[in-house]
């Protein structure tokens, strides 16, 4: 497994610092973009790494996977009444479709979703991010995992077109709780810091049908599966068919680099490098989970 990784890295190599960080988070686009790392972790408990494996980053939207998951596991399909299960074909934060939708976000991992299931994991928690935060660090068994207040704070500032999305949502009777709450529980959320070992770690409930590290159920065999589904159709935004062609297993991506990908039954791969795509997806983090399904012939089909 290690030389796979290796071998990953060599691949991703010549991508690393291409494309650039996200210029909309100002500690986003602070941060070096010559790094690199990946790590896989098996379901039998093993995780092999390269390059910045244990380097801690911003996990960004990764952590809607995560949120996801904390509300299906509590409240089953009673979600799906309030945001769809359907891929987008323009950008995470986009408006337009949301107004024309009656305030229906078409999945959980653009931001208006995420909004949604905020708002739902607030009521459920009090605290959304801090759950999410205690949730990768429990499963991962990281006691670094933390949220970053510079990050936070920055995103807050930025966050005019997740606010308009909130409000619109709002206006449709599809946000409970208050907007400003939600939208500085969202950023935190989105502040998460951990390491490509940690978020490997933290998301091998899906490869292991929804238990957790310590044998405990979060969400059934069936969720795991839809969950895994949406990652595949949705997870990298507009992008995603064509990563599904390319990669063929589910993903989740975030705008500070960090892509997941689950391999059902196996485990889960988390590789990290800051530089982005126009879809906000890191290219060499993509290169090197490309390179690992197609030398080991791990895929959903």
């Amino acid at each position: 497994m290690q030389e796979v990784l290796v071998a990953a890295q060599l691949a991703a190599g010549p991508l690393v610092g291409q494309g650039r960080p996200s210029s909309t988070i100002a500690a986003l686009a602070r941060v070096n973009p010559h790094q690199f790392g990946v790590a896989i972790a098996t379901v039998d408990g093993r995780t092999y790494g390269c390059g910045d494996w244990q380097r801690m980053f911003s996990v960004q939207s990764v952590t809607k996977l995560f949120a996801t998951a904390l509300v299906v596991a509590h409240d089953g399909d009673l979600l799906w009444d309030r945001v769809g299960r359907t891929p987008s074909a323009h950008r995470y934060d986009a408006l337009i479709p949301l107004d024309l939708d009656s305030g229906i976000p078409c999945n959980p991992f653009v931001n208006a979703g995420a909004l949604v299931v905020t708002d739902r994991l607030m009521t459920m928690t009090e605290n959304a991010a801090a759950s999410i935060a205690r949730f990768i660090a429990t499963e991962s068994g990281s006691s670094a995992v933390a949220i970053d207040p510079e990050v936070a704070a920055d995103e807050r500032r930025a966050g005019h077109r997740n606010a308009a999305a909130a409000h619109l949502m709002a206006a449709h009777g599809n946000l409970h709780a208050d907007i400003e709450l939600i939208l500085d529980q969202y950023t935190a959320q989105c502040a998460v810091t951990a390491s490509c070992a940690d978020l490997a770690g933290a998301a091998l409930f899906l490869a292991r049908q929804g238990l957790r590290m310590n044998g405990e159920r979060l969400v059934t065999p069936h969720q795991a599966r839809r969950l895994n589904a949406l990652m595949l159709t949705c997870g990298t935004y507009e992008a995603a068919g064509e990563v599904a062609y390319r990669i063929g297993l589910p993903l989740k991506s975030g705008i500070g680099g960090a892509v997941v990908a689950v391999v059902p039954g196996r485990g889960t791969v988390c590789a990290w490098s800051p530089c982005l795509d126009a879809s906000g997806n890191s290219i060499a983090a993509m290169a090197a989970i490309e390179h690992i399904a197609t030398h080991t012939g791990w895929t959903v089909f």
